[in-house]
């Protein structure tokens, strides 16, 4: 990898002159693997604790080991007639095995992540989606789910032929092989399939937005996934023997690119932090000494993260070893932005991506202005532009300089399409160029800005909800008429669902009637709603459709009353109104009149601090 500085827009230009082939080395992710395997050898590729408690006594797996067992997984799928279009299914959490599975699985065939905190029935109704004929999957330990789950489904899924048991026992005679006891059996040095792989080769199927009724499959080539490794390590400057925290889940597009190919494909050192990752509190807890420790030079984290750690006492330890940290997933606030800043001395690069373009297409530069708030410019090799679309999603224009419309991507990281044909209609208003479903617009110095969301994804902490399953569900109960399901602000995983509800004129329901019934019925648990609203009448477009953005508008005006309402004793009026904002999107306006005796300073720092992990922009107005 070449060492540009990426200061402007001007340097990417500069930086695309090098032709695609000469960045990257391999349009593979096997062999793009096995060129840093042959040249690290016994250096390490993974150190894995247990717990943030044990990050002095980790595992460590050298890039020869590694690819080793890389190999022998592949030829263990091979061995289960596994082939270049088959489909390996995984329910694993962050495990040395799961690279191997993953990396494996894709040498062999087409791999498929899980999220193993879904519902079984949900669980079930992606591998069918997905057709998966092997599932790998966490053997049945103490304090864990996943196997009783894998137990529930597996009858009901006569396309799944074999279930492989990562540390637990095998029962081959019903199907079920054992990882441990079967990799070992396999030749470690080349691929027993001879297979020669193509660019355009399917490697990995990631759910998007739904994941009941027909789930949203996304189909990512290898020449995605290594173009957009080469693109990742080239705007951050990752290299050869550089140490990368993984702390966000694998069978996720930013853990499994950020914190897995893009390290392998510059020889650098992943530090595995746990099985939960930054799930586990002892990880967080210790985040600072795990810096420390491995001398780690960068790791990817959601907002929600960001804000634990500030909660995190860090002494006198030296984190100096991080040259950048990148946010993704959401916006981060002015304020926490700068306080996470001062409190650990670090340098944040927010970026933006979507599974759809493999990880990310967009960056504050390293060695430039970052825009706070921004999501910097696009990755070189990849184009981005603001278009304005009709209501069926079709072209019209380029957007003017800070006017708003549709983030759209076109690029060699853009993938290709949906498993289920009939979800890509519409996605593509021009040939190649993948409309995200975000709003945004970008400036006269070309950064882009996200605005908001044409897409009704409801984003928990950096795990997108399809509303549509909660509609569905809420539909169900005969009193309810009209239903609609939006994203509530919220400080510690970005948004939750939440719920609105029109009832058919004399019913009987109540809001803890709902809530049962959701509950009972639905499959995703991320996705039942903390709060459910009644209203007379939802609002509506002039078409008759439901205004979803005056129902997030609400919610946002519920969350910030209720949170500031602790000043109550300081002001004496306060009345907060949101509403459509032609720069940023969507605004707050909080109108305060002071108490008796208060300065207006010591009410907006208070205001500044209670609000500082929310993502919504907002404005104090004194009366």
């Amino acid at each position: 990898m070449t060492t540009e500085r990426f200061i402007d827009a001007a340097s990417i230009l500069e930086a695309e002159k090098i032709p695609l082939e000469e960045r990257v080395p391999a349009f593979n992710t096997y062999e793009m693997i096995k060129l840093n395997a042959e040249k690290r050898k016994e250096e390490p590729a993974i150190s894995f604790m247990i717990s943030g408690d044990q990050y002095a006594h980790p595992t460590i797996i050298s890039y020869t080991e590694l690819f080793a067992n890389i190999t022998r997984t592949a030829n263990f799928f091979n061995s289960l007639g596994i082939g270049s279009t088959d489909v390996i299914a995984f329910l694993l959490p962050n495990l040395p095995q799961t690279h191997y599975v993953i990396w494996g699985g894709e040498a062999a065939g087409i791999v498929c992540g899980i999220n193993p905190l879904l519902e079984p029935e949900t669980i079930r109704e992606l591998l069918k989606a997905a057709n998966a004929k092997v599932l790998v999957a966490l053997a049945d330990l103490p304090g864990t789910e996943i196997w009783k789950k894998v137990e529930k489904i597996r009858d009901s899924l006569p396309d799944l032929k074999t279930i492989i048991s990562v540390m637990g026992p095998g029962d081959e005679a019903n199907g079920i092989y054992s990882f441990e006891e079967n990799i070992p059996k396999f030749p470690s040095e080349k691929l027993d399939s001879t297979r020669q792989f193509h660019p355009d080769d399917v490697a990995s199927i990631l759910h998007t937005g739904g994941t009941t009724g027909t789930p949203k499959l996304a189909l990512r080539t290898h020449k995605n996934e290594t173009v957009n490794a080469m693109q990742m390590a080239l705007v951050t400057g990752m290299r050869e023997g550089d140490a990368v925290i993984s702390g966000l889940p694998l069978f996720h597009g930013n853990g499994m690119i950020f914190t897995g190919i893009t390290p392998f494909s510059v020889g650098a050192h992943i530090v595995m932090c746990s099985p939960s990752g930054f799930r586990d509190v002892s990880v967080l807890q210790n985040f600072y000494n795990i810096v420390n420790y491995y001398k780690a030079s960068a790791f990817s984290g959601i907002p929600t993260i960001l804000s634990a750690l500030l909660n995190v006492p860090k002494s006198d330890v030296d984190v100096s070893s991080l040259r950048y940290v990148l946010s993704a997933s959401a916006p981060l606030s002015v304020e926490l932005f700068k306080r996470f800043e001062e409190y650990t001395g670090l340098k944040i690069l927010e970026g933006y991506g979507l599974t759809e373009v493999t990880c990310g297409c967009s960056g504050n530069p390293l060695h430039g202005v970052r825009k706070v708030g921004s999501i910097g410019f696009r990755l070189p090799y990849t184009e981005m532009k603001i278009f304005i679309l009709d209501d069926d999603g079709k072209f019209i224009r380029e957007a003017k300089t800070d006017e708003i419309g549709n983030i759209c991507v076109k690029g060699p990281n853009v993938f290709k399409g949906y498993l289920e044909k009939s979800q890509n209609v519409q996605i593509f208003p021009k040939e190649d160029w993948l409309d995200t479903g975000d709003l945004g617009r970008q400036d006269k110095d070309e950064y882009f800005w996200v605005t908001g969301r044409k897409k009704e994804l409801i984003i928990r902490g950096g795990h997108n909800i399809d509303p549509a399953i909660i509609e569905d569900v809420l539909y169900n109960l005969p009193d309810i008429s009209v239903a609609a399901a939006i994203g509530r602000p919220d400080p510690r995983v970005g948004e939750v669902p939440m719920a609105y509800v029109e009832l058919r004129p004399d019913a009987k329901l109540t809001k803890d009637d709902i809530m049962k019934h959701l509950e009972k019925n639905m499959g995703e648990r991320a996705a039942i709603p903390k709060e459910i609203v009644m209203m007379e009448q939802l609002p509506l477009t002039a078409v008759g459709k439901i205004f979803k953005p005056a129902l997030r508008w609400d919610a946002i005006q519920r969350v910030y009353t209720k949170e500031l309402n602790v000043l109550s004793d300081i002001v004496e009026t306060m009345d907060i109104k949101v509403g459509e904002h032609k720069i940023h999107g969507t605004m707050a306006t909080i109108k305060v009149k002071a108490g008796k005796g208060v300065s207006e300073t010591v009410i907006g720092d208070k205001i500044k601090e209670i609000l500082i992990s929310h993502l919504i922009k907002w404005e104090i107005d004194f009366v």
